[in-house]
């Protein structure tokens, strides 16, 4: 981990949880006290419980609310949709884009996630921008130039730390309990932390690189002392309190 960037530990719900998860919010909040001191925690639940959820952290200097995606336009005839202002109108300060399970399930391309950061930006929320490469481009040599391709046709002009994240999420390790090795996180993130300096000068060294994969708190401790690793994009795992809590702790 870079020390002078302060860390991000996001939990995806993805497609789970209903108004009963409260309780397990709250267990959260409570908790998010004591490792919210050492580093940033954002929750991204389903739309259906951002409202329910922002006011329940409402006043929390602890933890946050995100949202899971975003339409790149702010209203209009787009049924089942939601506008990144909408989602800020709800309380959400974040919102994830180009997850591999959005460009996989929906053909979500680079082209489209960079809109739907840009309309993040737009509604003045912090936009998660998601890359990786799946087991065959791994398998075949070509995780460098995936994430290269990625990062250049999703990210927008005029990032800055303050406006974008990026989580690198190889594909092939979210949900299936594997993960790269320290080496190989810390090949990429090395890799990534390049091309955003490049690109963004003095910005991209504080742009905060997260990593995502099947994270658990008996693999975090390890994974976040990986240089250029600024935090967790978590999944499963952060469906819980006690294990969301240890893997947000887990930096210290």
């Amino acid at each position: 981990m870079t020390n002078a960037i302060r860390p991000l530990m996001a939990g995806n719900w993805k497609m789970n949880g209903l108004r009963t998860s409260a309780a397990e919010f709250k267990a959260m909040l409570a908790g998010a006290a004591e490792v919210g001191a050492r580093a940033d925690l954002l929750v991204c639940p389903p739309a259906t419980l951002v409202a329910a959820f922002a006011e329940q952290a409402r006043g929390s200097e602890n933890l946050a609310i995100g949202a899971q995606d975003c339409h790149p336009n702010a209203s209009g005839a787009h049924t089942g949709d939601i506008s990144a202002e909408m989602l800020a109108d709800a309380g959400a300060s974040a919102i994830i884009v180009g997850h591999s399970e959005r460009r996989t399930d929906h053909g979500e391309s680079d082209v489209l996630v960079r809109q739907k950061a840009e309309a993040a930006w737009r509604a003045g929320l912090t936009a998660i921008v998601c890359i990786g490469e799946t087991r065959h481009q791994r398998d075949t040599g070509q995780t460098l130039d995936i994430c290269r391709e990625q990062l250049n046709t999703s990210l927008p002009d005029n990032a800055t730390a303050g406006n974008l994240v990026v989580a690198y999420e190889p594909v092939w390790a979210i949900g299936s309990g594997l993960t790269p090795t320290v080496q190989d996180v810390e090949q990429v993130h090395t890799f990534i932390r390049k091309l955003l300096t490049a690109r963004f000068n003095a910005e991209g060294m504080r742009i905060r690189i997260l990593y995502g994969g099947s994270v658990k708190p008996s693999n975090a401790r390890e994974l976040m002392a990986v240089a250029n690793v600024n935090g967790a994009l978590i999944g499963g795992a952060s469906l819980k309190a006690s294990d969301f809590l240890a893997i947000a702790g887990s930096y210290a």
